[in-house]
C-alpha cells in the first residue's frame, strides 16, 4: 500500500546505483511513491563518472511543474544539482509552488561523487546556501560536504580537522546557522574510536557516529559499527531518500533520520557486491515481495506445487466422484450426514471462536456472518436428512467418529492456540472445499442430474447462499494474507495441507463402492 509521495530532483545515473535509480528503489522499499525531475544525466558506473550531462533548466522547471499541478507533493527530496542555474530554477518552483503550503525539503549537497568525481561545481555553492537551505527541513552533508558549505559561508576552514565527536556535533550546529531546520552531520568520512575520538588509522576504526542536530538545541547521536566495505555507492542519496520517505509516511524527523540510517547499514551490509569498484546496496534488504498478488492469496495457494496433488485428492476423491454418478451407498451417505452434522458444531463453535479473535468489525462481522450461514445450512440439513430417515434426535445422540473428533479438534486447536488468519486457514478446506466440490461436480459431463439421490446435495453447495459465506471467507483471508511475511506464509500453507488431508481423512470414513 502506497504511503506517500515524493519528488525527487536530482541526477541519473546510468549505473543504477546512486541518482534517481538508487531513489526509486529506496522509496519503493519504504512503500512510498515516487516521482521526478531529472537534473543531470550522467555516464558512470562503480569505478567513476566518465561524462555529465545537465539538463536544460526550462526543461527541468517543466517538469517540476508537471508534478506540482498534478499531484500532491508530501516531500521534495534533492540531490545532484549540476550548475548555479539549475539551483535558481529549483528554488524558483520551490517558491511558487510553495504558495499556501509548506513544502516539506530534504537536501542532499552532493558535491563529489563516492568515486571522487565533482558533481556540483563550487561556484554554485552560495546559491545554495542562500536559496535553498532556508527552505530545508533536513540538510544531509558528509563531512567533505559539510566542510565546503562552512568556508563557503566563511564559518570553518575547508581542511578543519575532526578530532572526536564534539567536532560532529559543533559542525551541525554551524550549518544549522545557514537556515535548516535539521543538519544530520553523516560521519562515514571521519569513523571515530570507542572513546568517539577521530581514528588515526584505519586499524583504530570502530564506530561511525551520524549526529543530528535540531532546534532547541537538539543532539540526536546515530552510533553504528565501523563496517570495512566497498560497496559503499549511492549511500548518501540512499539515506537522503529513505528519510524523505519516513517523513512522507509521517514519521517525526528524529524517528525518520534513525530509521533511515538503520535502513542504509542494513543495505550495506547484505550489498549484492556487484561492480569493479564501489558497489551499490541492497535497497531491498528488508522487503518482502508477496509471492501472490494481492486478492489471489486463494488462488496462489490451490496452485503451489505441494498443494495442488493434495487438494486434487480432496476434490476428486472416490467418495465425492460417486456423488457425482450416484453409485455412492446409501448407508456411506447416511453415515456422511449424521458425523456432517456433528462437524457442523464444531465448524460453527471455531467460527464464533474465529469472531471473538477479531480485532475490528469488517472481521468480526464476516466470521459472524459465516456462523449464521452455518445455522441456516445446519436447519437444511436436518430437513434433507429426514428425507433419508434420520432424525434430529439420531444425529444430535450419535458417537462422533475419530475422523470427524481428529478434524474438528484440529482446527479449535488452531483457534485457541494460533491468530485469527491461521484459524480461517484452517477452515478454509471445508469452507473452500465444497463449494469446490460442487461447482466441479456440477460441471462434470459424467454427473449424473436426473435420479441422482444426491443431486439435491451438490445443488446446495452451488447455491447462491452457500458461494456467499465462500466469499465472505476468501475476502476475509485475502486482507489478511497481504500483510504476512515469508516465513508466516509457509506456516499457514502447512496449516491449509493438514487441515485439507484432514477432509481427505473425513471421506475416507465410508465405503465409497
Amino acid at each position: 500500500m502506497v504511503q506517500g509521495k515524493v519528488l525527487v530532483i536530482a541526477g541519473s545515473d546510468s549505473s543504477g546505483g546512486a541518482g534517481l535509480e538508487a531513489d526509486q528503489k529506496v522509496l519503493a522499499a519504504h512503500g512510498v511513491y515516487a516521482m521526478t525531475a531529472t537534473t543531470a544525466l550522467t555516464a558512470q558506473n562503480t569505478t567513476g563518472v566518465t561524462a555529465i550531462h545537465e539538463i536544460p533548466p526550462a526543461f527541468l522547471r517543466k517538469q517540476i511543474d508537471a508534478v506540482f499541478v498534478d499531484m500532491d507533493v508530501d516531500v521534495v527530496k534533492i540531490g545532484m544539482l549540476a550548475s548555479t542555474e539549475t539551483i535558481t530554477t529549483i528554488a524558483a518552483a520551490l517558491a511558487e509552488h510553495s504558495q499556501g503550503k509548506q513544502i516539506v525539503l530534504v537536501l542532499d549537497p552532493v558535491m563529489v561523487a563516492t568515486t571522487g568525481a565533482e558533481l556540483l561545481p563550487h561556484v554554485a555553492l552560495n546559491e545554495m546556501c542562500k536559496k535553498l537551505l532556508p527552505r530545508t527541513k533536513v540538510l544531509t552533508p558528509n563531512v567533505p560536504e559539510a566542510r565546503m558549505l562552512l568556508a563557503d559561508a566563511g564559518l570553518a576552514a575547508q581542511d578543519a580537522e575532526i578530532c572526536g565527536l564534539d567536532d560532529l556535533e559543533s559542525m551541525g550546529r554551524q550549518l544549522l546557522s545557514l537556515g535548516p531546520e535539521w543538519v544530520l552531520v553523516k560521519g562515514g568520512h571521519a569513523p571515530l574510536r570507542r572513546n568517539y575520538t577521530a581514528a588515526k588509522t584505519a586499524e583504530e576504526r570502530e564506530v561511525v557516529m551520524d549526529v543530528l542536530v535540531g532546534p532547541d538545541d537538539q543532539v540526536i547521536r546515530i552510533e553504528t559499527l565501523w563496517k570495512t566495505s566497498t560497496s559503499t555507492h549511492g549511500t548518501g542519496c540512499s539515506l537522503a531518500s529513505a528519510i524523505a520517505a519516513n517523513l512522507a509516511k509521517g514519521m517525526q524527523v528524529p524517528d525518520a533520520v534513525k530509521n533511515a540510517c538503520r535502513y542504509v547499514e542494513a543495505g550495506i551490509t547484505t550489498a549484492p557486491g556487484f561492480g569493479k569498484g564501489n558497489g551499490p546496496l541492497n535497497h531491498f534488504h528488508s522487503t518482502y515481495t508477496l509471492p501472490f498478488t494481492p486478492g489471489r492469496f486463494v488462488e496462489w495457494i490451490l496452485q503451489r506445487p505441494d498443494v495442488a496433488p493434495v487438494w486434487d485428492r480432496f476434490v476428486n476423491h472416490p467418495f465425492v466422484l460417486a456423488l457425482g454418478n450416484g453409485t455412492l451407498p446409501l448407508e456411506s451417505f447416511k453415515n456422511y450426514l449424521v458425523q456432517d452434522y456433528l462437524y457442523l458444531t464444531h465448524f460453527a463453535r471455531a467460527n464464533a471462536l474465529a469472531a471473538y479473535k477479531a480485532k475490528n468489525m469488517v472481521d468480526i462481522k464476516a466470521a459472524s456472518e459465516i456462523v449464521l450461514h452455518i445455522e441456516r445450512e445446519t436447519s437444511l440439513h436436518v430437513r434433507y436428512c429426514e428425507g433419508f430417515g434420520i432424525s434430529k434426535d439420531d444425529m444430535e445422540k450419535a458417537e462422533e467418529m475419530m475422523a470427524c473428533t481428529a478434524y474438528s479438534r484440529y482446527f479449535l486447536d488452531v483457534g485457541q492456540s494460533e491468530d485469527l488468519l491461521a484459524l480461517q486457514v484452517a477452515l478454509a478446506p471445508c469452507l473452500l472445499g465444497y463449494g469446490a466440490v460442487a461447482k466441479m461436480l456440477h460441471g462434470d459431463s459424467r454427473t449424473i442430474r436426473g435420479g441422482n439421490r444426491y443431486w439435491t446435495w451438490i445443488e446446495n453447495y452451488i447455491a447462491e447462499d452457500y458461494i456467499q459465506a465462500v466469499n465472505i471467507g476468501s475476502g476475509l483471508l485475502e486482507r489478511h494474507a497481504v500483510h504476512q511475511s515469508a516465513s508466516r506464509i509457509e506456516e499457514l500453507v502447512r496449516i491449509f495441507v493438514h487441515a485439507t488431508k484432514m477432509e481427505i481423512g473425513f471421506w475416507e470414513m465410508y465405503p465409497h463402492c
